[in-house]
């Protein structure tokens, strides 16, 4: 059997259960949000059960997939000892983030989570070319 790395080192497999995260889906629904043919979705969700990352359901006519947490917590568990390596980057960007909100109120007001920051308008006008007008133009 495969390790939990070797199955998702694949791509076509990542992007299936990045599609699982959000909610239980169908065959159908992953061919179409992938634009994957149905036997290769198939595939890999054989591939994805087998292994235990998913788990799959009958619903009327269809089959429903969803994540199951086993793989993931061993992946996780893997993980753990390697988080020092970025965590400390990350504590680091945190604190770094706050100091420039405190120090510029401006860009605490313009930042927001669900974007970037916006630019205000001055009202200021761009200022055109040096021209002369045509026919018919007025300035």
């Amino acid at each position: 059997m495969e390790s939990v790395f070797e199955i998702i080192a694949e791509p076509n497999r990542r992007a299936i259960l990045s599609l699982l995260v959000s909610s239980q889906q169908s065959v159908g629904e992953i061919e179409r949000q992938l634009r994957m043919p149905q036997p290769t979705v198939s595939k890999h969700l054989r591939v994805l059960r087998e292994a235990g990352f998913v788990e799959s359901m009958v619903d009327a006519q269809r089959r429903l997939y969803r994540l199951k947490p086993g793989p993931f917590q061993e992946v996780d568990a893997w993980l753990e000892k390697f988080r020092r390596f970025w965590s400390h980057h990350v504590d680091a960007l945190e604190r770094h983030l706050d100091r420039m909100e405190q120090s510029s109120p401006t860009l605490s007001q313009t930042a927001r989570k669900d974007g970037p920051p916006t630019k205000k308008k001055t009202g200021r006008r761009r200022r055109r070319p040096n021209r002369e007008l045509g026919k018919g133009e007025t300035k």
